[in-house]
């Protein structure tokens, strides 16, 4: 057990970060399950958009971030995907 204040503190703040980290790679895995069951392009870039992230801010490793959307990626056919990544991308013109 810690000793000091500021070493419970860490332990304290090191328990809640672990929680959340753990309830994102969970929705992640749920995401992926979910897009290669459907094959949806909703579902598949809603899984993409949480890999990427997880991987920004270091949940999962950027280099599995990039494994994952490319096996996604794979499951919408070529004439679909440009459709849906357009529609993802609008521009905002002020």
């Amino acid at each position: 057990m810690p000793v000091t204040k500021t070493a419970r503190r860490a332990l304290r703040v090191s328990k809640n970060k672990t929680e959340v980290n753990k309830l994102l790679v969970k929705r992640l895995e749920i995401a992926i399950r979910i897009a290669k069951k459907s094959k949806g392009a909703k579902d598949v870039l809603a899984a993409m958009s949480l890999a990427d992230r997880t991987a920004k801010r270091n949940i999962i490793h950027k280099n599995k971030a990039s494994r994952v959307k490319s096996q996604l990626s794979k499951l919408i056919s070529s004439k679909v995907a440009p459709k849906a990544i357009k529609k993802t991308s609008k521009k905002v013109s002020k």
